[in-house]
C-alpha cells in the first residue's frame, strides 16, 4: 500500500482477504480503497468431505443426518475465519442445520482427525483434498462452486442441493491504489495472456484450478462481491479471530 505506484511492487490477493475484511476489526487498511486491482489469475473449488465410515453418502443424507443430531456432527476447520469455517458457516446457514466447530492451527491436522474419525465434516480446499478424495481416504460430497469441477466430474456441486451456494478459493494481482492506469493496463494484458498457455492451464488443473481472467474493472467488482458475501456470512455466525 505504501510501495512507489510504479508497478513493480504488487500484492496477491486472495480469497482469503476478503473474508480478512470483515473478521477484522482495524487492519489499517481498506481492500477497496487502498488496493488498486489488476487481474485475476485462477480460482478453484473447495471440497465438503467426510470420512469414508461416515453413515451419510450424499449431500442429502448429510443434511437429513444433521437434522436428525443436531450438534453431533464435529467440523473440523482451520481456524476461526478461515476459508474452511466460512465455507461451513455458509452451509449451515443455508441447509439450516447445527454444528459444532472444532478449529485446528490449520488445515493438515483438521484433515487428519477426519481421517481418524475425530471429526465427521471438513470444507477443505481442492488443491489439499484431491489425492486423498482420488485415493479413496476421503469421500467427497460436493465441490463448493458453483459449477462442477472437471477434476472430479462425478461430484455434485453444493448449489446442485443448496441454490445459490457459491464459494471457492481464488487469486490475482493488486497495485498501490494510485499507479497509473496505463500501467495497470499493460500488467493485466500480460497477465492475460499468460493465463492462455496451454502450459500454464494444465498446472492449473493439476491442483484442481482453471484460469480466470478478468479486466482490472472486472477483477475489483468481484473482490467487492466477494467481500459483501464473506461479510454477511461473519457478521451473521459472529465469527471472530482467534
Amino acid at each position: 500500500m505504501r510501495a512507489p505506484p510504479d508497478g513493480y511492487t504488487l500484492l496477491i490477493i486472495t480469497s482469503v482477504n476478503t473474508i480478512n475484511a470483515t473478521l477484522y476489526d482495524n487492519l489499517g487498511f481498506d481492500l477497496l480503497d487502498d488496493i488498486a486491482p489488476v487481474a485475476s489469475v485462477g480460482r478453484g473449488p473447495g471440497v465438503m468431505e467426510v470420512n469414508p465410515a461416515f453413515p451419510a453418502k450424499s449431500v442429502p443424507e448429510f443434511i437429513a443426518y444433521a437434522k436428525a443430531n443436531p450438534g453431533k456432527i464435529n467440523m473440523a476447520t482451520a481456524g476461526s475465519g478461515s476459508m474452511l469455517d466460512v465455507y461451513g458457516e455458509m452451509f449451515m446457514m443455508m441447509a439450516g442445520v447445527e454444528m459444532l466447530r472444532v478449529p485446528y492451527r490449520g488445515a493438515p491436522p483438521a484433515i487428519n482427525d477426519l481421517m481418524g474419525g475425530q471429526v465427521q465434516v471438513v470444507f477443505d480446499t481442492f488443491a489439499a483434498s484431491i489425492a486423498l478424495v482420488r485415493a479413496g481416504k476421503l469421500r467427497a460430497l460436493a465441490v463448493t462452486t458453483a459449477m462442477r469441477s472437471p477434476a472430479l466430474p462425478g461430484v455434485p456441486s453444493l448449489s446442485e442441493f443448496l441454490p445459490g451456494y457459491d464459494a471457492g478459493n481464488w487469486e490475482g494481482f493488486g497495485a498501490p491504489k494510485n499507479t497509473p492506469a496505463d500501467i495497470v493496463e499493460k500488467l493485466n494484458k500480460e497477465i492475460n495472456a499468460a493465463l492462455v498457455d496451454p502450459i500454464m492451464q494444465a498446472r492449473f488443473a493439476d491442483f484442481g484450478h482453471t484460469a480466470f481472467a478478468t479486466s482490472p474493472a472486472g477483477f475489483g467488482a468481484f473482490i467487492a462481491e466477494e467481500k459483501q458475501k464473506w461479510g454477511k456470512v461473519v457478521r451473521a455466525a459472529n465469527i471472530k479471530p482467534d
